[in-house]
C-alpha cells in the first residue's frame, strides 16, 4: 500500500501517508497512477453536480479547471509551462534541459498554459451532457496512464532527480498491471468509443515522446506532466468525432450519469 499512497501523494494534494520515504514503494508507485486517476475524476464529478446546482456551465467549466488545478497542486501544469519553454526556445539540448529546470515561466509557457487552458473550457462547454460525466473520469485515468507509459519504455534524461527511481523501479510489470486497470476503466466508462479515444491518445503521445527524445535524449519529469495534461486535452477533443460519427460506440456497462 504504501506505492499506492506515494502515487496519491505525488500526484495530487491528498496526503494520507506521514511514515518514512521508501525509494522502491515510491518507484513503483506508477503502477497505481490509473487509479490515482480515477479518485481525482471522481472527485472532479462530485465538484461538477455541486457547482451545477448553483452556477451556469460556462461558469461551471471554469470552475472544474480551477478544482483539478487545487487536487493536483498544480503539478502537472508546472511541468506543461516548462516543456513549453524549453522545447520551443530553439535553443541546444543542454540550454533547454537548464530551462526546463529553471522555475521562472517564460512566454512560450504562458502562452501554452492559456492556449491548455482556453481548450479544456470549450471543450467542457461544448461537450453533450450525456458522455461528459464519462470522459472526465477517461481522461484523468488514461492521462496518468500516458505516464506510466512514458516511464517505462523511455528512458530518463537526466542523472538525479525522483524519476530516476521510477526508472530504476518501474518496469514492465507496472505497466501491464496499471494497463490492465485503465483497460477496465475504460470499457466500462465509455465502452468502444473509451477504446478508440485511447488508441488516438496513445498514437500522439508515442509520437510526441519519439520527437522529445531525439531532441533530448530522453524525457524529465516535465515532460511527464506536460503529457498528463496535453492527455487530458486530447481525450476531450478526440470525443468530439467519435461522438459525431457513431454515438452508439459510447454504450458501457456501467453510467455515471
Amino acid at each position: 500500500m504504501k506505492s499506492f499512497f506515494f502515487a496519491l501523494q505525488h500526484l495530487s494534494r491528498i496526503r494520507l501517508y506521514n511514515g518514512e520515504f521508501n525509494e522502491i514503494a515510491f518507484g513503483k508507485s506508477p503502477v497505481y497512477f490509473p487509479a490515482v486517476g480515477l479518485i481525482l475524476g471522481i472527485a472532479l464529478l462530485l465538484a461538477r453536480q455541486i457547482f451545477i446546482l448553483v452556477f451556469p456551465v460556462p461558469v461551471v467549466a471554469a470552475l472544474l479547471i480551477v478544482t483539478m488545478a487545487a487536487l493536483t497542486g498544480g503539478i502537472h501544469l508546472d511541468g506543461f509551462m516548462d516543456t513549453f519553454d524549453g522545447m520551443f526556445s530553439g535553443r541546444s539540448k543542454e540550454r533547454k534541459m537548464e530551462i526546463m529546470r529553471d522555475s521562472r515561466v517564460g512566454a512560450f509557457g504562458v502562452l501554452g498554459l492559456a492556449c491548455l487552458f482556453l481548450l479544456k473550457y470549450s471543450a467542457f462547454t461544448a461537450l453533450p451532457v450525456e458522455i461528459l460525466t464519462s470522459l472526465i473520469i477517461l481522461a484523468t485515468v488514461l492521462s496518468r496512464w500516458a505516464m506510466v507509459y512514458l516511464i517505462v519504455f523511455f528512458p530518463y534524461a537526466r542523472n538525479e532527480g525522483l524519476g530516476t527511481l521510477y526508472s530504476l523501479y518501474a518496469g514492465k510489470r507496472e505497466f501491464a498491471l496499471a494497463t490492465l486497470g485503465a483497460a477496465l476503466i475504460t470499457i466500462l466508462t465509455a465502452g468502444v468509443a473509451g477504446l478508440l479515444i485511447w488508441l488516438t491518445l496513445f498514437i500522439v503521445v508515442h509520437f510526441v515522446a519519439q520527437k522529445v527524445k531525439a531532441e533530448l535524449g530522453g524525457l524529465t519529469g516535465d515532460i511527464y506532466g506536460a503529457t498528463c495534461e496535453g492527455s487530458e486535452l486530447i481525450v476531450y477533443l478526440a470525443a468530439f468525432p467519435a461522438y459525431n460519427i457513431l454515438p452508439q460506440l459510447f454504450s458501457a456497462p456501467v453510467r455515471f450519469w
